[in-house]
């Protein structure tokens, strides 16, 4: 089949398609004139993840590829040597298929595939050959992990968490009410039917047995939600334990609570301990613990834990138990930023990612917390794990999307690209550069932004500008690759763009993140503040001619700047953004966020929350003299999207210039096809109305 997309000023994308119908390949395109659309970001390619066999030889990849006329995805996998060569696709149905893992001594892959009807496991040979089911449980299987000596399969799946009325009604069986008796009944962008549980079965080689559920009985959920995978749980190296991540709270307890703990359980006795609460220990691990990895000899186990409970910002520690002792050390006292993920190695030392100054670098440490940093440049590593003595990671930049690379120790941390998925469409587009630019604040510190330039920038002429706004309030401004805000693609279409990593933004140290948390109208904006001003003194920005822009916190950003710009902007645009914190406070899903950023509710009269409701953005609509777009969805659970439509009838009832963009199928996030290609489209055409 053919999926042909029309597009302005690009003529048109094809994608050809030779298989069976359904299936979604990677895109072909001509792009004559060069220009990046919404429609290109699509057709790209998205490697997620991969997995390695050292005895193959050989490395196993899903790639997810996009439809925009069909409004769908499709995952399909990969293999290729381990050198990046002889790279061939090994799936070819109109299934979805992910989760590659090898098997039987690299003889065979093993993957998630939903051609019975059902997410189950599969195998089949390195060449895509001879496929066959190997699980038939009853439900669909989320994420898998075999054991070590492979006689074993740990994987997840969702069972129960709330009654529905049709359960109590049988004649009511087309009713659509849904019931909710505590908090937590809702999550990000579900209802909270389900909760994902661990279970494990035996593999005898050809099928999988029958399945023991680690949580049975419980409300409990592991992986943590909304965003836990398979990374939070792993087997012991003699294939006799399993160690997972789990919150062991429901309901108001849970939503008040970061507290989550690493349990190992043992299955011949199916006991367990809590790592993270030993008897004695002054350090009880009160926040998120979570990613427990066990070391190859079997003695450590190490995971990643923060302190404080309720902050769930907290700095991300790596901590390593000796488990004969059951001494834990620390490894990152001496770092003044977070870990992201990290990978044992064959001799006991650690290869861990943590972001300094926009920028995720990997880094090395040995069981005495002696830290190295081994990579560098402008770039974000992801992924990493170890193959044989060599590193296999994910790279990305604002610049160039998700690849595969391996670094060589030996050779002094040589890195080598080993995919190029998208390589035929970069050739073809044209983008700008990417600057570091560091500006003085308010109160004489330093805060550093990147500035993304227009293709064939020309200093001796004048651009619109834009700020950008980064949402958290605590995410980094890194070299980040999005799908959904692709800021190389914003400033594509002829703008100049700066991305400050104010005050919040990880990568400058505990105190400047922490700054942030019951300061929402302070330092974090006027570090904003300062920065486009800063930039506004180039020559070749217009100065008449800039607009504000963000999501989630960076839409609070934005609400809040538009009460308090001075006139500097002539456009704003908030994505599901918060424009009444009160309102949002009793509205959002965990409360543990609002408690701690807020400092509190807004019926608590400390001085510390009521600085906070202070600013929250309604109040200052009687300032609003700028037109806004206001973009929001109703599955966002996080921001509800009264929030949005609020900003709106406020705007319109001020009679400011306003549009309100509502989407009924999205979250937090603007995920599907169509629906992010319009997205874009309004974003673009409201920015030029204004800017141009």
């Amino acid at each position: 089949m053919a999926d042909k997309i029309n597009q302005t000023a690009t003529g048109e994308v094809q994608q050809t398609n030779n298989e069976a119908s359904g299936f979604i390949g990677k895109h072909q395109l001509q792009i004559p004139d060069g220009k990046y659309t919404p429609e290109i970001l699509w057709s790209m390619g998205r490697i997620a993840g991969y997995d390695a066999s050292l005895k193959a030889g050989k490395i196993a990849y899903p790639v997810a590829y996009y439809s925009v006329a069909e409004n769908k995805g499709h995952v399909v996998l990969h293999c290729m040597d381990a050198d990046g060569k002889a790279d061939v696709l090994l799936t070819t149905t109109a299934a979805n298929e992910s989760n590659p893992q090898w098997i039987k001594n690299g003889t065979k892959i093993a993957f998630l595939s939903d051609e019975s009807g059902s997410s189950q496991i599969w195998e089949m040979n390195p060449d895509g050959t001879e496929r066959k089911k190997i699980s038939d449980f009853a439900k669909d299987i989320d994420s898998f992990l075999f054991s070590p000596d492979a006689s074993q399969v740990l994987f997840t799946s969702q069972t129960p968490y709330t009654y529905h009325p049709e359960d109590l009604y049988a004649e009511l069986e087309k009713t659509t009410g849904l019931m909710a008796d505590d908090l937590m009944y809702k999550h990000w962008d579900r209802w909270q039917k389900t909760v994902p549980h661990p279970f494990y079965a035996a593999f005898d080689g050809e099928k999988i047995g029958e399945a023991t559920d680690i949580l049975a009985g419980t409300r409990f959920e592991s992986p943590i939600l909304p965003f836990g995978g398979m990374e939070q749980l792993t087997w012991s190296p003699d294939s006799k334990a399993i160690a997972y991540s789990c919150k062991k709270k429901v309901g108001l307890a849970y939503a008040l609570s970061t507290d989550s703990d690493v349990y190992i359980y043992h299955l011949d006795t199916k006991k367990e301990w809590n790592i993270c609460k030993v008897e004695g220990d002054p350090d009880q691990n009160l926040g998120y613990d979570m990613n427990p990895r066990f070391s190859p000899c079997g003695k450590f186990i190490a995971w990643l834990s923060m302190e404080h409970d309720g902050y769930e910002s907290d700095k991300n520690r790596l901590y390593v138990m000796d488990l004969e002792t059951k001494k834990k050390t620390d490894l990152t006292t001496t770092l003044d930023g977070d870990v992201n993920e990290f990978c044992w190695t064959q001799n006991g030392t650690i290869y861990f990612t943590s972001i300094w100054h926009g920028r995720t670098m990997i880094y090395q440490t040995d069981l005495q917390g002696v830290i190295k940093q081994i990579t560098e440049g402008d770039y974000d590593y992801i992924n990493i794990s170890m193959y044989g003595d060599k590193l296999l990671t994910m790279r990305r930049s604002l610049i160039d999307c998700d690849d595969i690379y391996e670094i060589d120790p030996q050779n002094n941390f040589y890195t080598k690209r080993l995919t190029h998925e998208n390589e035929h469409i970069f050739n073809q587009i044209k983008l700008g550069k990417v600057e570091e630019r560091w500006t003085e604040t308010v109160d004489g510190k330093q805060v550093m932004s990147w500035v993304l330039f227009p293709p064939d920038f020309d200093p001796n002429k004048k651009y619109p500008a834009m700020l950008m706004c980064m949402g958290g309030p605590q995410e980094a401004c890194s070299q980040v690759w999005s799908y959904r805000w692709n800021f190389i693609l914003m400033a594509a279409q002829g703008y100049i763009m700066i991305m400050p990593n104010r005050r919040g933004c990880p990568g400058f140290g505990r105190k400047w993140v922490e700054e942030v948390s019951g300061d929402y109208g302070g330092l974090c904006m006027s570090d904003l503040l300062s920065a486009i001003d800063d930039l506004a003194t180039e020559s070749y920005v217009d100065k008449d001619k800039m607009g504000c822009v963000g999501a989630s916190f960076g839409g609070y950003s934005t609400y809040w700047m538009a009460g308090h710009h001075n006139k500097r902007f002539k456009a704003f645009i908030a994505h599901d953004g918060v424009f009444n914190i009160g309102a949002q406070y009793i509205a959002t899903d965990e409360m543990w966020f609002a408690n701690w950023d807020n400092k509190g509710p807004y019926w608590d009269k400390s001085p510390e929350a009521q600085r906070t409701y202070s600013n929250s953005p309604h109040l200052f609509v009687e300032k609003w003299d700028t037109p806004i777009l206001c973009i929001h969805s109703n599955m966002d659970y996080r921001i509800p999207v009264a929030q949005g439509q609020a900003a709106f009838a406020a705007a319109r009832l001020r009679g400011i210039e306003a549009e309100h963009l509502y989407f009924t199928d999205e979250c937090h996030w603007v995920n599907k096809p169509q629906n992010s290609v319009l997205w874009n489209r309004v974003f673009i055409d409201w920015l030029d109305r204004y800017l141009k």
